[in-house]
């Protein structure tokens, strides 16, 4: 085990949570009106209407994947008598069919961005930085997803699982992490990336979701019931008929 493989799995990771809390706690204090997507629907409508659900419910299960795969052990699945071959069959296409989606809504979205001048005005220099992040992030996790298909693929359960769950013991598994394919580890640099650049871009409108409308109460409108002052009018000109009459 070397130092350099301490460094990426074993102190990586926490300094990057430390950047994703402490940023996000700067930008909620000194930026708390930019928690937003500064969105763009005025300009674009058409390409937006495609690219935003694709995208974003495509990340959505994604991120449920990852949950499933990285959180829930094998020895549950076994438990609830979930096959092996069933759990990855499962995970090679909800979450193959999940990143085609998210990267093809991504791929829309850019293009949007980079055709229309008004919202390629609008792209900050920290969107600038963080959509290629977001794209190689996708492209390695669909690449690490392929692996899958090859006749004796990586149990990522049995290695990447591990390195990820024991973060939370403040134990990190490294030796779990660091023999890992390729695909993997570059996948978790980029993703970790991502994360440190999260709070300075505008994917930091994730951690407002409007949760407070489901339970907010109705908001009820009344009439004044005030009536316009009656208007003069012009010699020969009829007056306008009362609304009783108008209806």
């Amino acid at each position: 085990m070397t130092r350099l493989h301490i460094a990426l799995w074993g102190v990586l990771p926490y300094l990057v949570l430390t950047v994703l809390v402490a940023g996000t706690a700067w930008r909620y204090r000194y930026d708390r009106f930019g928690f937003t997507t500064r969105s763009s629907q005025l300009h674009e409508h058409r390409l937006l209407s495609i690219g935003g659900p694709l995208f974003h419910y495509g990340l959505l299960f994604v991120a449920a994947g990852h949950v499933i795969g990285l959180l829930v052990p094998e020895s549950f699945t076994e438990r609830v008598h979930v096959h092996e071959w069933l759990y990855h069959a499962n995970a090679l296409i909800v979450g193959g069919t999940a990143g085609l989606a998210t990267l093809a809504g991504l791929a829309i979205l850019l293009h949007r961005r980079l055709r229309v001048p008004a919202v390629r005005a609008a792209t900050s220099r920290s969107d600038r930085a963080v959509y290629p992040v977001l794209v190689c992030v996708l492209l390695a996790g669909l690449t690490a997803t392929a692996t899958t298909l090859q006749p004796h693929p990586y149990d990522y359960r049995l290695g990447v699982s591990l390195w990820f769950r024991s973060l939370f013991t403040l134990d990190p598994n490294v030796p779990a992490m660091a023999h890992a394919p390729l695909a993997y580890q570059v996948h978790a640099l980029l993703a970790m990336t991502l994360f440190a650049l999260w709070p300075f871009s505008r994917l930091v409108h994730a951690f407002t979701a409007p949760l407070g409308y489901l339970a907010r109460p109705y908001v009820v409108y009344r009439s004044r019931g005030t009536r316009r002052a009656p208007t003069a009018h012009r010699p020969g000109q009829q007056p306008a008929p009362p609304a009783a009459a108008r209806r």
